[in-house]
């Protein structure tokens, strides 16, 4: 569908809004009465689902009694638990070559959540496949992932991608189990807040590792990076409620030894940036976050991210708020020279984030055939001074959703 096929932006952007913060009460807590929405919001409540990655969670929770999107539920839980019976599969051909290899890897994020069986079978999708290895071992690796058909796409700063060879994305809405299955390689646990670095690798990575697979050092760990990768995204306005409901589900676990870890012990690195998230999942998940632990991360942040993200809702920093900031993540600096880098980096970016950004054109498919990612760096500055810029990933989930054979009512 054309851009000019498409709802005012205006409506789309309310539409999203109101889709977002429903969806975001309907997970936390299933029960809400059916909301009394037109054709159009329905839409823009399943582009919101997928785009937050939330479709299969609701599927068999959300009791709204719309047909079609009981049906597009559906669908999506069908199509995870496909591609998931894949990724397992796969998951196992890893541990058994690494083994073989001598190479030790932890399994991040969504791997690690499902192995500690937080999610049931279809629940939770997954992108792809996020690895930890040492960077000695980073050779082997990629070897390692050669051999099971894949190839390098590109790198970017903290990780480099695998896709299968001949690997095809499936335009669409949502998952699907034909999608191909990328894998990301790390080398260490790090986020850009917004421009200095922070890095977690030492609470992440086991220190009796054993060639293979390997769980996170610690559950304080794995929040550690479910926090970082949070606090990120949270800078760089593309949280996903995904996130959020990692982060409670994950935190109904923890122990007071865990948090306490997880904050740090004596000359521990302070994890500053850990209190937006946290208040965040405290605010659409009550008292999952013990009040203690809000109190000892707040005073470890920084004084104006701390009053700043007691203002945050899922949709001012998600995809869900339709429009591009120019600033974004501005707040998150912690110096002077922080907020110089930030404007420096804005007024003339580096070669590695021009490199990024080719990147991203060539593999993405939502950025696929649109004006604004492909203008060079002067004319996106002057249409930003003219009028708001909408942001193309969550546009390429609004199209799709209006095509959608799925949500005809």
């Amino acid at each position: 569908m054309d851009a000019h096929m498409l709802p005012p932006l205006k409506s789309i952007k309310a539409g999203l809004h109101r889709a977002t913060e429903a969806l975001a009460v309907e997970l936390a807590g299933p029960g809400t009465a059916t909301p009394r929405w037109d054709r159009l919001q329905w839409k823009l409540a399943s582009a919101a689902a997928a785009a937050h990655g939330v479709s299969p969670m609701l599927s068999g929770r959300c009791r709204w009694e719309h047909a079609p999107w009981q049906h597009f539920l559906r669908d999506q839980h069908t199509h995870v638990e496909c591609r998931q019976r894949r990724i397992t599969a796969l998951l196992k051909r890893i541990d058994a070559d690494a083994r073989a290899a001598g190479v030790p890897v932890v399994a991040l994020k969504g791997s690690a959540l499902q192995a500690m069986g937080l999610y049931a079978p279809g629940e939770r999708p997954m992108a792809d496949i996020d690895l930890l290895v040492r960077a000695g071992d980073a050779g082997e690796a990629g070897r390692l992932l050669q051999a099971l058909g894949y190839a390098e796409s590109y790198a970017q700063w903290k990780h480099l991608v695998f896709k299968p060879v001949d690997a095809r994305p499936v335009p669409g809405l949502g998952e699907h189990w034909d999608t191909p299955v990328n894998i990301e390689l790390h080398l260490g646990i790090q986020e850009r807040l917004p421009v200095s670095v922070a890095d977690i690798t030492d609470r992440v990575f086991p220190q009796d590792a054993q060639p293979g697979l390997n769980g996170y050092a610690t559950t304080g760990g794995l929040m550690g990076h479910l926090l970082l990768h949070a606090a990120g995204s949270i800078c760089n306005r593309s949280l996903r409620l995904m996130h959020l409901h990692d982060i409670a589900l994950l935190s109904s676990r923890m122990a007071a030894d865990d948090w306490l870890e997880l904050h740090g012990r004596g000359d521990d690195a302070p994890c500053w940036w850990a209190l937006p998230p946290l208040r965040l999942a405290d605010r659409y998940y009550p008292g999952v976050v013990p009040a203690g632990v809000l109190q000892r991360f707040a005073r470890q942040c920084p004084a104006l991210l701390r009053v700043l993200s007691r203002r945050h809702t899922l949709t001012r920093v998600s995809c869900s708020e339709l429009w591009l900031h120019p600033l974004a993540g501005v707040e998150w600096s912690r110096s002077a020279g922080d907020v110089g880098r930030y404007l420096r980096d804005r007024i003339r970016p580096s070669q590695e984030a021009v490199q990024e950004r080719a990147d991203m054109l060539r593999t993405q498919l939502w950025l696929q055939g649109q004006d604004w990612p492909q203008m060079g760096h002067v004319r996106r500055a002057l249409r930003w001074l003219a009028r708001p810029v909408p942001r193309m990933d969550i546009l390429y989930a609004v199209r799709a959703a209006m095509e959608s054979p799925i949500l005809v009512a």
